[in-house]
């Protein structure tokens, strides 16, 4: 039995609605019993069945924001497609609030496809993945496990576990470094269970100090401005459990990586601080079915909303070139 959940049905995203797409809210269950909050985005006039698309992403971010852009975009392009909230966030269900996953999180990506599966306006041989940003990687990690994926397109691509395990460009790959990680936030572990509460690691840092990397300055202007902000966001708010960066430590995404036989577009900008992700999971994967696919001068918040940048063409004939 799903949970019933608290759904808004105001248009409340960061972008302006399309009026050629059909859209309504629904919900869905993953195997952990968690109910999950989307937004299905149809072809309007069509009946379909259609080709699918389940949409996440970035990390920290809600469907009133990126996913549900991309989402509508290529439902404007002639798929179905259901933009989703993750386990514990947005509008979604489970509990406690704020957890990322690596397990749970790749879940939620498999039970959309199983919603997507069982609908009468779906062909459930045509079904694929977008996932941005972190969630480029749980989709990733998601086609090497569901053989029913066809396609999978990854956005500006992060690799969650690489990035907590040894740091941005690996600069924290030691085992001294991990072991200081892991006592910290096992001791956080004791103060949460003793408050009775989590303590939360706080979303895009606000205001911005002067020393600020480009990339955080970036972060900041989609997530703290009118641009991107969300009240539902955790990047745009109090950011996630401290404790949810445990899992990544010990359990890495993409380990079969090299296994997955279906379809793969990576989209990055060559200007992108995580642009490493994509080209080295690129070099992992196999067949001529995979294309990576960099956009010159992009940097990463450049592809979470930038109608100039993202490549929705090449996107949506990628889709229709392996989602048949």
């Amino acid at each position: 039995m799903e949970e019933k959940l608290n759904l808004s049905h105001e248009w409340d995203k960061v972008f302006p609605k399309s009026d050629r797409v059909e859209h309504r809210k629904v919900t869905f269950h993953n195997r952990y019993g968690i109910t999950l909050a989307a937004d299905l985005y149809a072809p309007k006039g069509e009946k379909g069945p259609f080709a699918a698309i389940a949409v996440c992403g970035p990390f920290g971010a809600v469907k009133e924001q990126c996913s549900g852009l991309y989402a509508q975009k290529l439902a404007e392009r002639g798929f179905l497609t259901v933009a989703f909230d993750p386990s514990f966030t947005g509008e979604s269900g489970g509990l406690p609030r704020y957890v990322a996953s690596p397990d749970i999180n790749t879940e939620d990506f498999q039970a959309a496809v199983d919603f997507l599966s069982v609908r009468d306006d779906v062909d459930k041989d045509k079904i694929g993945l977008l996932g941005i940003c972190g969630w480029g990687g749980m989709a990733l990690n998601a086609a090497a496990l569901d053989t029913r994926v066809r396609a999978t397109v990854a956005s500006t691509m992060y690799d969650m576990s690489r990035v907590n395990a040894k740091g941005y460009f690996d600069a924290e790959d030691s085992e001294q470094a991990r072991h200081e990680k892991r006592a910290a936030l096992n001791a956080q572990r004791t103060a949460d269970y003793q408050s009775g509460g989590y303590a939360r690691a706080g979303g895009v840092v606000d205001p911005l100090p002067q020393d600020a990397p480009s990339f955080v300055r970036d972060y900041h202007d989609y997530y703290k401005t009118p641009r991107g902000y969300h009240p539902r966001s955790l990047n745009s708010n109090e950011g996630w459990n401290v404790t949810s960066t445990l899992p990544f430590l010990n359990m890495p995404l993409l380990s079969y990586l090299e296994e997955i036989r279906s379809a793969v577009l990576l989209v990055h900008g060559d200007a992108a601080h995580s642009c490493y992700f994509s080209r080295d999971a690129f070099s992992r994967l196999r067949g001529d079915n995979k294309q990576l696919l960099l956009l010159p001068g992009a940097v990463h918040t450049d592809l979470y909303d930038n109608l100039q940048v993202i490549p929705f063409e090449e996107i949506a004939a990628f889709f229709n070139r392996y989602l048949q």
